[in-house]
């Protein structure tokens, strides 16, 4: 039942809606010569970064990674 009070509410709320407000909604969207630049560095941040995290947390894990010890745990039938 409180599917069909949303799904008429949603249908009244759109027959409502003035469609030149779709269109008036472009108005805001302002592309300039740095707009290119802008999701340029954008998609460059978003690659790099996790390839550097990755970087770094190998070579934090190869650092604090313990020493092998010398003499195999196992001991050899020789």
């Amino acid at each position: 039942m409180k599917r069909v009070f949303t799904a008429t509410a949603l249908a009244l709320l759109l027959s409502y809606a003035n469609t030149g407000f779709a269109i008036d909604s472009y108005r805001y969207l302002h592309v300039s010569i740095e707009t290119p630049w802008m999701i340029f560095l954008f998609l460059l941040v978003a690659v790099f970064v996790p390839f550097i995290l990755m970087v770094v947390l190998m070579w934090r894990r190869a650092y604090h990674k313990p020493v092998a010890s010398a003499r195999p745990k196992i001991p050899n039938d020789d």
